[in-house]
């Protein structure tokens, strides 16, 4: 959320649109983005005559197959909550960051009244670029994990991905990076158990992202049913070919040979145990011809993730549609 706001606040300034968070301000139109509490304010904004627009994630749902903490659980099923009544009752348009995700809201909420769009999300082209200093190895073979959290409910694929690794060590010298919140206790499980390198990074600064997608050979996308993860985007964008299990929106996302996509083998939506052996297949062969997978990523990136693409489509539905 935070990174699309910076990145589309950018844009607005670069196309001389004034932009303000003050819901009582005289404005054409208001974007909000998933949600907030300030409902009576919004209401009074459509009152006034100002369009609103919401721009919708996923749904929190791990909560409801696996346990979590309570806490976890009940600011999960409120944010649901919030999002829907929004949804329902507040909204003029609604954009969805990917189809599944419009799929997914329209399948457990129903169709919204309000006219809806789909406008994937994107990345500064220039900042996130396969051009640059990187410290990739060249005797082993790095597996990244880029996530904003892998922590407590949300950590089975980080199970996953040294499963993976340990399968490819088999075949390559490997190691695994993460970055991303992981917890005390996750960390050390994986420690004792793993018979890979794992360097687990935490939350690492903004500008050092691109630096570390360049010094990988793979990114692992190991979010569960992902709506329309940033991560994956930047990895493409710096040539960083993309693997996965076909989940969420990854199939829309990562097409043709930017990465490889392979079935989750099991119902992901119960987060039952995937098939790592066919994931490994598929890594095994970007893995053999870098240069073209790598290529693919950077082309698939230009095509369909430019910044300015977004903007301009969220400037209509805001401003024009």
């Amino acid at each position: 959320m935070a990174s699309f706001r910076l990145k589309f606040e950018q844009g607005l300034k670069t196309r001389g649109i004034d932009f303000t968070y003050d819901l009582s301000a005289n404005a054409d139109a208001i974007l909000v983005i998933a949600g907030t509490r300030f409902l009576l304010n919004l209401w009074q904004a459509r009152r006034r005559g100002i369009r609103v627009v919401q721009r919708l994630d996923g749904i929190n749902w791990v909560q409801r197959v696996r346990w979590t903490s309570p806490r976890y659980h009940i600011r999960a099923e409120y944010g649901n909550a919030l999002l829907s009544l929004i949804r329902s009752h507040f909204n003029d348009r609604v954009i969805y960051q990917s189809q599944f995700i419009r799929s997914w809201w329209e399948d457990w909420y129903g169709i919204a009244k309000a006219p809806a769009s789909v406008i994937l999300n994107a990345v500064d082209l220039q900042t996130y670029t396969p051009d640059g200093e990187h410290e990739r190895p060249t005797d082993h073979f790095r597996l990244l994990l880029l996530e904003g959290s892998l922590a407590g409910g949300l950590n089975s694929g980080l199970f996953h991905a040294v499963s993976l690794a340990e399968k490819l060590s088999a075949k390559y010298p490997m190691e695994v990076f993460v970055a991303g919140t992981v917890d005390s206790a996750t960390q050390n499980k994986i420690n004792t158990e793993s018979s890979v390198p794992i360097k687990f990074l935490g939350v690492l600064p903004r500008e050092q992202i691109p630096h570390l997608i360049r010094s990988s050979h793979l990114l692992y996308s190991a979010e569960v049913n992902p709506p329309c993860p940033n991560s994956v985007i930047e990895a493409l964008a710096c040539g960083l070919p993309v693997i996965g299990f076909d989940s969420g929106s990854l199939k829309e996302i990562v097409t043709g040979d930017a990465g490889r996509i392979v079935p989750y083998g099991s119902n992901p939506w119960k987060l039952e145990t995937p098939d790592i052996s066919a994931l490994a297949n598929a890594a095994d062969e970007i893995l053999q011809d870098q240069p073209r997978f790598r290529q693919a990523a950077r082309m698939r990136a230009e095509s369909a993730f430019g910044l300015d693409q977004m903007v301009d489509a969220y400037v209509k539905v805001l401003l024009e549609d």
